[in-house]
């Protein structure tokens, strides 16, 4: 793992200080980066309080690691577009609207994703591309994604349209490649749906092979259009790296990874367990998964395309059992009934990665009343500039 630069300790370097809001001219409307006005090391330590006032009464909190570098982290970049009197805009939505704030350039954004957006709004008055608009759902172009892997240097761009027809499609795709020449593919996602929605269902290849691939923690990991991945690479690797620590694998173990996606936290953990079974819903991400335990020879790992409570519970009944469960859910935490099929299913360890600790605390409440108690919190600052930040718990049973 890299070696973690822990901002809140005195006696480590300090990193660069944040640049006063005024220096982000975008600040006002956009809302996105809620703590861009405020010293990293600042940021780092109201992180820091928030986590305690949440989450100190299960455990001591850690000091939060922070980034060296808080700038330019997002590697995965997403530009809503649109039309006004002089034509095409794209940047994000302004808080708490669906009014488009135009952004030419973001500071915690991929310099060449932004680049690559850009490019992609100057070429539409020549090619004659309208971009849609939301109120008459007419027009063609709803946004534009862009992923950039920080291992490989691949690039993929991501057009979402409102129908599958692009004109002059590989004369668009020609132009736009010899602007950026390291774009290794471009795919057309279409989303006919009057909906908040980004990526519809159906991807057509428009240049390349329609994946990319990235490395993290060692493994190597395809990344299609639907895929889930991290956004911030370089405190991905620190988040399960602690995550690991926390799972105390030796090689005997038998692990679970629910909500298991494309298989990142899975493949990391068959590293040092005996075997790793993830289970997702998306029969996309499963596919994904399968795949990347096959470019990674991890015949101990498997995946089945199933709801992962409702799995734990079925393993349970047949007297099956799990050392260490990895969940890892979305920002709304998990519900009641997840959580009960996790205390059948009775593991050894829970290794809880959250990126809504408002709903960690409650998640916690839960666990703590079902026999298992918290070893370890550990924040990692995921998101610098913004008010979030993601959280690594640790839980063993209470032994009776």
């Amino acid at each position: 793992m890299k070696k973690e630069n822990n901002l809140s300790n005195p006696n480590k370097k300090k990193s660069v200080t944040a640049v006063k809001g005024k220096g982000c001219p975008y600040m006002k409307k956009c809302g996105g980066c809620q703590y861009i006005d405020i010293p990293y090391e600042k940021q780092l330590e109201q992180k820091q309080a928030e986590m305690k006032k949440l989450l100190g009464k299960y455990g001591k909190v850690e000091p939060i690691i922070g980034m060296k570098d808080p700038y330019r982290y997002r590697h995965k970049v997403h530009a809503v577009f649109g039309y006004e009197k002089g034509g095409a805009v794209s940047g994000i939505y302004e808080e708490k609207s669906h009014r488009i704030v135009k952004i030419d350039r973001c500071m915690i954004e991929h310099e060449k994703a932004d680049e690559i957006i850009l490019s992609v709004r100057n070429l539409l008055k020549s090619f004659k591309i309208r971009t849609y608009d939301e109120k008459t759902d007419m027009g063609l172009l709803k946004h534009v994604v862009v992923r950039v892997s920080k291992e490989t240097g691949q690039i993929m761009v991501i057009l979402v349209l409102r129908s599958p027809i692009l004109p002059s499609k590989n004369n668009f795709a020609k132009a736009l490649v010899k602007l950026h020449p390291e774009i290794s593919t471009i795919v057309i996602n279409v989303n006919e749906k009057r909906t908040t929605m980004v990526l519809g269902k159906r991807d057509i290849v428009l240049y390349g092979k329609g994946y990319i691939e990235d490395s993290l923690c060692g493994v190597r990991f395809r990344l299609s259009p639907q895929s889930f991945y991290q956004i911030n690479p370089v405190q991905t690797e620190i988040l399960y790296g602690k995550a690991m620590e926390m799972a105390k694998l030796t090689g005997k173990e038998t692990v679970v990874d629910a909500y298991c996606g494309i298989g990142t936290i899975a493949l990391v953990a068959a590293q040092k367990a005996k075997r790793v079974v993830g289970v997702e819903l998306n029969s996309e991400a499963v596919k994904d998964a399968r795949e990347n335990a096959k470019r990674n020879q991890a015949s101990n790992a498997s995946f089945v395309c199933q709801d992962a409570g409702k799995w734990m519970v079925d393993m349970a009944s047949r007297g099956e059992t799990a050392d260490v469960v990895f969940m890892d859910p979305p920002r709304s935490g998990s519900d009641e009934a997840f959580l009960s099929s996790v205390c059948k299913l009775s593991p050894s360890r829970i290794v809880y990665i959250s990126c809504g600790p408002d709903t960690l605390a409650r998640d916690l409440g839960y666990l703590t009343r079902h026999g298992y108690r918290v070893e370890k919190l550990q924040p990692v600052d995921m998101f610098p500039m913004t008010s979030h930040c993601e959280v690594v718990a640790g839980l063993c049973k209470v032994k009776k």
